[in-house]
């Protein structure tokens, strides 16, 4: 049985106030603000130039730029890491996800979902850095079960005799992170052995979709949600206190149908985001176990009796 509800979460703007780079600008003494509106600009720059790129992605290329330039001297993937550890996360963030991890103890019908063994698993769906977020204390003491996000690969600059990043690995944009739902909804990232593309029974793959609430902070999720709300699960946007602008864009996600619920990006407990949530959560347990109360009931026979005749 699936008896696993997913807590998918998009990092930078969700979980915490900014964008996870914050760091490593300060480092660098890199203006933030100017950085992005550089790589805002290079799309059209290269399509001037007959040249297509991946507007999600294309940061990535800026990086290894100033690497190579100098500004990144000694940027590597150990010092990616160490980044984790300065993330600013949004009030309630971090407790939240602790919190439903060990949801059926918290919860008053909680002995009947134990005697399910239904339980919630959080995961990290993010187009930002990989080795970032694996610095975090989320991934370090596992307090999500899985994380997605764009890998470097850094090798030995012969010319500094430092180790820096050289080049690309992996990249997952705004539209490739319907893809980490699908392995999340075959059980991939437990057993990798999987390919995403392989053909799995509906009744063997590990999280249902409708068992999934997707929690994100704008348009760029658009893919991800509907793909979620296509198949039945839940999708909340939030976004930042007093940001007017961003909350007229949750809006009209909810409009469009996009989202089934919207709050300021505030997780403590009592708000409307956590609330939500843990509701929504409580909902998809009483769904699980009630599908299992009625597939037991089916697939056990009636008990014989003597024929009266």
């Amino acid at each position: 049985m699936s008896n696993i509800i997913a807590v998918i979460w998009d990092f930078d703007k969700t979980l915490i106030d900014g964008y996870m780079q914050a760091p490593l600008f300060e480092e660098y003494n890199v203006k933030g603000s100017d950085f992005w509106d550089e790589v805002n600009a290079l799309p059209q720059t290269y399509r001037e130039k007959g040249i297509l790129v991946n507007k999600d992605t294309i940061y990535l290329n800026h990086i290894l730029k100033y690497v190579r330039d100098g500004r990144f001297k000694g940027l590597n993937n150990e010092k990616l890491k160490s980044y984790g550890s300065m993330q600013h996360f949004y009030a309630g963030a971090i407790d939240l996800i602790k919190y439903t991890n060990e949801f059926p103890l918290h919860s008053e019908y909680g002995s009947k979902y134990q005697e399910y063994n239904i339980k919630v698993e959080n995961y990290i769906v993010s187009t930002g850095m990989r080795k970032i977020l694996e610095g975090t204390d989320l991934w370090m003491k596992k307090w999500v079960k899985g994380i997605w996000g764009c890998e470097l690969i850094d090798e030995l600059n012969p010319e500094t005799q430092e180790v820096e990043l050289q080049d690309i690995g992996f990249t997952i944009d705004n539209t490739s992170k319907t893809r980490a739902l699908f392995e999340i909804n075959k059980g991939i990232p437990l057993h990798p052995e999987i390919d995403v593309n392989a053909k799995v029974q509906e009744s063997s793959r590990r999280v249902k979709f409708n068992h999934m609430i997707y929690i994100a902070d704008g348009p760029s999720d658009v893919p991800a949600f509907s793909v979620v709300k296509k198949f039945g699960g839940a999708t909340f946007a939030v976004y930042p206190h007093g940001n007017q602008e961003a909350l007229n864009q949750v809006e009209k996600l909810r409009e469009d149908g996009r989202v089934d619920m919207y709050a300021e990006a505030d997780y403590s407990e009592g708000t409307t985001a956590y609330m939500w949530i843990t509701h929504k959560i409580e909902e998809f347990a009483n769904q699980i176990y009630k599908e299992e109360r009625e597939r037991l009931a089916a697939s056990v026979s009636e008990v014989p009796h003597h024929l009266t005749k």
